[in-house]
């Protein structure tokens, strides 16, 4: 079941991600109206969105990155 996310939990998965990835431009950002996405940006660029979701007991999150394909370089030979 997927849960509202508390700004502990945004400031707790906000520094994990910063210390994951070595990089402290990664923002979350709480949602401006309840059930409102809570996306995550680096620098001013948006990168996805955060979800909540309790099973059981157990709290996970997950983050869903949107990637568009008028960003993505022309073909890359591999």
């Amino acid at each position: 079941m997927t849960e509202q996310i508390t700004l502990n939990e945004i400031a707790r998965v906000q520094a994990f991600l910063r210390h994951t990835f070595s990089n402290n431009r990664i923002v979350i950002v709480p949602p401006a109206k309840p059930r409102a996405p809570v996306e995550m940006m680096i620098g001013d660029e948006f990168i996805g969105v955060l979800h909540r979701d309790e099973d059981e007991g157990e709290i996970s999150y997950s983050l869903n990155i949107s990637i568009l394909e008028e960003d993505l370089p022309t073909a890359v030979s591999m």
